[in-house]
């Protein structure tokens, strides 16, 4: 029940909270205050439920470490899009005319700031952590990233590959990087960096959906399977590899941290370990 109550309580402010700040578009200043309130609200109350349900702090949103971790995870979502733009502008055709739109990309900001920490509070915060409690990490990654790659089926232009790309390139490396970490600032500010970086400054599509026009007027043009065609950047072969070479990255690290949780019966019983370094 702690699993349902915990969902319950997030999604309750991810839903408000996004319909309130998507209402706001056309002021950015705005939507950027009250997204920020939303990421806010949502860790807050995820922290409340969490005390009520398990009874105990909730170590892995500590504000002891958030900013350093919250930057490290901006910094490598970032630098992955610019990874995948780069792979795209040497393999396709892309153009950058200058800036388009400042204040498209303040809004921007405060749209994805409260889908980045909802969706990590809900999937890596709730649902990866207790699975794996009882199945052990790899089988709460799989699950998780399935969960997540599907829940991007209902947007406009999504298909089963941006489904499948969204989660190995997205699912299965947020996860990881929790695993490694055990924190959710670093995969929730590479959340942030990544969907910031494909709609406030390079204005592409995110997850097949139509964005407002961030900071920099770009054109993309070329193979679908370079470019992610429709569904964005996120959809090219280059976001999948990237993504994948992450995941295996943060799994190394969790490994050698002695993070990564194991399924091992025991007179009858389900129980976990953590695996040895």
């Amino acid at each position: 029940m702690r699993l349902v109550r915990q969902l319950l309580a997030v999604a309750v402010v991810s839903m408000i909270g996004t319909q309130v700040v998507a209402a706001v578009e056309e002021n950015p200043w705005l939507q950027l205050a009250l997204g920020l309130l939303t990421a806010v609200s949502a860790v807050l109350v995820y922290g409340w439920v969490v005390r009520r349900t398990e009874h105990r702090p909730p170590t892995e949103v500590a504000r002891k470490g958030a900013g350093p971790a919250l930057g490290r995870g901006l910094l490598i979502g970032v630098a992955m899009f610019g990874a995948v733009v780069t792979s795209i502008y040497v393999n396709a055709h892309y153009e950058m005319n200058g800036l388009s739109s400042v204040t498209g990309a303040v809004g921007l900001a405060g749209f994805m700031a409260a889908a980045a920490v909802t969706e990590e509070l809900l999937f890596r915060g709730v649902l990866f952590r207790i699975v794996e409690e009882h199945a052990g990490t790899w089988i709460a990654l799989t699950l998780t990233a399935v969960l997540f790659g599907a829940s991007h089926l209902l947007n406009p232009h999504a298909d089963l590959w941006g489904a499948l790309a969204i989660a190995i390139e997205a699912g299965g490396m947020l996860a990881a990087a929790y695993a490694a970490t055990r924190t959710l600032w670093l995969p929730i500010g590479l959340h942030f960096g990544w969907n910031f970086a494909a709609a406030g400054i390079f204005s592409s599509e995110v997850s097949g959906n139509n964005t407002p026009q961030g900071l920099l007027d770009t054109v993309t043009s070329g193979p679908t399977w370079v470019t992610g065609g429709d569904f964005g950047p996120e959809g090219s072969v280059y976001a999948v590899l990237f993504g994948a070479l992450l995941t295996l990255a943060f799994l190394w690290l969790a490994h050698r941290r002695g993070n990564l949780v194991a399924r091992r019966p025991r007179a009858g019983r389900t129980t976990t370990t953590t695996l040895p370094r």
